[in-house]
């Protein structure tokens, strides 16, 4: 019987010293969920105990293949070039290790339900719909990590009954959280839920937290609530197992997570498991069936 592969979490990093611990905390309740498992944790930037760190750690528990995933909702900068980078120099270090990557938790319907269970705890007696929420991301320079966001709030809204999600971003990318909620005013929303894109707390967090009440206390025509960060939920243990479970079979799919031929999303429960045809494209003379069409047939069929 092999070991099985360590796990490794990669995450962000924060100056915010309870972020840090959170993260920390997170990755020792991996480590108790699993026992018989080598896990560990580090970050990127900004805290420690750095990426390099964490793997020196599991290389000294006599580890030689490891699964990294990265502890972050979109895939921008880090997931995409940072952490590959660390890992690679990793190997460098230490000669006779291998790795898988896996891919970011977002938007994953697991997550969409704390989130939703986030909403909750705040709406009180407000009907949802009249309520708009605004989804807070971090924000980044990458366009498609920014789009990822957007995606979240568009999967959010899919049949939860919500009047609206509208979504903006803490740093780096625009728009901010006055904007956004300037927007959400505009659209004509007198009482909005602002939900912080987030998995732990933070100085970001704190900061779209402290930007929705400076804009509340200038508009008294709407009413604006906080909803908390994701945390160290059931939900999120079992997403970053599914993960690396992913990353040990070296079956990074296509994204499927929130795919309604696989996953029941509300309203749209009947899809799951339905047969997939073939697109055939109106240009197909019906001889080459093996090409646009047939590839069509085995993206839901196979993966699934």
């Amino acid at each position: 019987m092999t070991t099985p592969p360590a796990l490794l979490i990669a995450g962000h990093g924060t100056r915010d010293a309870a972020g840090a611990e959170a993260f920390r905390a997170f990755v020792r309740e991996l480590g108790r969920r699993h026992p018989g498992l080598h896990v560990a944790g580090g970050f990127i930037e900004l805290s420690p105990p750095p990426l390099g760190e964490a793997v020196t750690e599991l290389v000294g528990q006599g580890v030689r293949r490891f699964a990294a995933v990265p502890l972050m909702l979109v895939s921008a900068g880090h997931a995409k070039g940072d952490i590959p980078a660390a890992l690679a120099r990793e190997k460098e270090r230490h000669p006779g290790i291998s790795y898988t990557y896996g891919r970011p938790l977002g938007p994953h319907p697991a997550l969409l339900s704390v989130l939703e269970r986030r909403l909750a705890e705040v709406l009180g007696d407000w009907d949802p719909a009249e309520v708009t929420v605004l989804l807070v991301g971090r924000g980044s320079t990458d366009p498609d990590a920014n789009a990822e966001v957007f995606k979240a709030a568009r999967l959010l809204w899919e049949g939860r009954g919500y009047a609206a999600v509208e979504t903006a971003f803490v740093s780096l990318a625009a728009p901010d959280v006055p904007s956004g909620l300037d927007r959400c005013a505009r659209l004509g929303a007198r009482r909005v839920v602002v939900l912080p894109y987030f998995l732990f707390t933070g100085i970001l967090p704190e900061r779209v937290k402290h930007q929705a009440e400076e804009w509340a206390a200038s508009r008294p025509d709407v009413e604006v609530r906080s909803a908390e960060v994701i945390g160290p939920e059931r939900e999120l243990l079992d997403l970053v197992w599914e993960r690396y479970e992913e990353a040990v079979r070296g079956d990074l799919r296509m994204n499927c997570d929130s795919c309604v031929y696989r996953i029941a999303l509300p309203g749209f429960e009947d899809k799951v498991g339905m047969p997939q045809q073939p697109h055939f494209h109106p240009d197909d003379d019906g001889h080459h069936h093996h090409g646009h069409g047939h590839g069509h047939a085995h993206s839901h069929s196979h993966a699934h």
